[in-house]
């Protein structure tokens, strides 16, 4: 499996340009390139069929896809509170699953799940699939099934664009750092710098906002998220530090739904033409170097 190389620094320029030029909205079939011309990313499929799925049964029931997402995270998953556009890597990774599944964008609802009450979600059956900056984990795997990974980040650090007095992990000590409640982010910090104090809230944009007004000192999780907000925000926001975790982001299914994650993992390894359009249209000018990971 390769890992994620996140390039920092000269790199923002590049993803401030993403980020304020704004994402096509990624509906499967549409126009996804940079001309009019280029073929779409992903076609709605028909005539799908995936025996023992409770999940596909839920869904032919309902003729509808329920999605779980994040929308704060810019380049990854967000949604534009002017437009009610939703984009990002992990927006357009959901969508091609429901094309897979024969759903165009207008069978796809989405619901915006915090981070703590993922497994709950899934496990009550309120979302057919969650995609989310998702990473496996053993004890999460006690409660849900993954199909992935489909993408590889490692944890980083979020300062105020002034400080220089954190420049990684080993310089937290009585420092608050803040992340979103129930993400492995949090709980790493906790288990191996408690010279660290920690805060939480359901979201990392709240976190974010903390960080602005000086009530937290550092915003913690994926780097592939902080340089999307150090993106919207250069003047006031850095990342610094290398990653120091590796985190496998993956589809959450329900658990027991063998043949509903083994439909997930066919499907993305189409030999990487579809991945590779989705990454560089989200997350492609943001000067992160990634290859699509293999699936477990």
């Amino acid at each position: 499996m390769r890992k994620t190389r996140i390039l920092v620094g000269t790199a923002f320029a590049a993803a401030a340009a993403l980020a304020l030029s704004g994402c096509n909205s990624g509906t499967p079939g549409a126009e996804t390139g940079a001309s009019a011309g280029d073929a779409p990313m992903f076609e709605v499929a028909s005539g799908v069929t995936i025996a023992d799925s409770p999940t596909f049964d839920r869904i032919t029931a309902d003729g509808k896809v329920i999605v779980g997402v994040k929308e704060d995270q810019p380049g990854l998953g967000y949604l534009d509170a002017a437009t009610g556009e939703r984009s990002g890597f992990d927006i357009d990774i959901a969508r091609w699953i429901a094309a897979s599944l024969g759903y165009d964008e207008n069978k796809i609802e989405y619901k915006s799940i915090p981070s703590a009450n993922r497994e709950q979600a899934i496990v009550n059956g309120d979302i057919d699939y969650y995609v989310g900056t998702y990473s496996i984990t053993d004890k999460r795997k006690e409660l849900i099934d993954f199909a992935g990974p489909y993408f590889i980040s490692g944890q980083g650090l979020l300062v105020a664009a002034s400080d220089d007095t954190i420049t990684g992990i080993d310089t937290l000590a009585d420092k608050t750092v803040c992340s979103a409640t129930g993400s492995t982010s949090i709980q790493r910090i906790k288990d191996e710098h408690p010279e660290a104090k920690t805060t939480e809230f359901d979201t990392y944009s709240q976190c974010v906002e903390q960080l602005k007004t000086g009530q937290v000192d550092a915003v913690t999780t994926d780097q592939a998220i902080l340089i999307g907000y150090a993106a919207q925000d250069p003047s006031e926001l850095k990342v610094v530090g290398d990653t120091f975790s590796e985190e496998r982001y993956s589809v959450g299914i329900q658990k027991g739904d063998t043949a509903f994650v083994d439909f997930v993992n066919t499907m993305l390894t189409d030999g990487g033409t579809t991945w590779t359009a989705i990454f560089d249209k989200n997350l492609g000018a943001s000067g992160i170097e990634v290859s699509q990971p293999q699936v477990d």
